[in-house]
């Protein structure tokens, strides 16, 4: 019986690709714990907001546009985990990726959150945590680091982000 050799670069490919293609709905988990990078963003209140000051709970960052219409969607969901466990040491920091964020806050007027929204107008932050997808959603745990990651929403996601939310702030 022959055994195919294959170069690391393929074994690689194949690797990732057969994960991503059994990760259930887009959503994904590091296998090491990998530290979420600080950052400061200004937010809809004009302070600034940093992640390093939420070390010790439980943060959903949550890229966002206002033209993307699962982001829509997704809104109020996350309201809902918001409100439900924010008592328990949660919060979820929704940033927005437009350059002008005038539309976000038409959107965010005739659909108030309970959580705070950042502005990431020059997209830096939204590079540094290589967002490639609308919305996308990251879990950071109460040390600070990367646990999920979710690329896209279709309804029933927040089902699966409550699961996680609990799992975390039960660490």
């Amino acid at each position: 019986m022959k055994f195919l050799k294959f170069s690391m670069k393929v074994k690689t490919t194949l690797l990732l690709v057969s994960c991503l293609v059994l990760s259930p709905m887009g959503f994904s988990a590091p296998k090491a714990a990998v530290a979420a990078p600080d950052f400061t963003l200004k937010s809809s209140t004009g302070e600034n907001q940093r992640l390093s000051e939420l070390k010790g709970e439980v943060v959903m960052i949550n890229f966002w546009a206002s033209w993307c219409g699962p982001c829509r969607q997704e809104m109020p969901e996350l309201a809902a985990i918001q409100k439900k466990y924010q008592d328990l040491g949660f919060t979820v920091l929704g940033v927005n990726v437009e350059e002008d964020s005038s539309k976000a806050n038409e959107l965010l007027a005739e659909n108030p959150v309970n959580f705070p929204i950042l502005y990431d107008t020059e997209n830096k932050v939204t590079k540094l945590f290589r967002v490639d997808a609308m919305p996308s959603t990251i879990l950071v745990d109460r040390d600070g680091n990367m646990r999920y990651l979710h690329k896209g929403y279709k309804p029933g996601y927040e089902d699966t982000y409550a699961q996680q939310v609990r799992t975390l702030v039960r660490e």
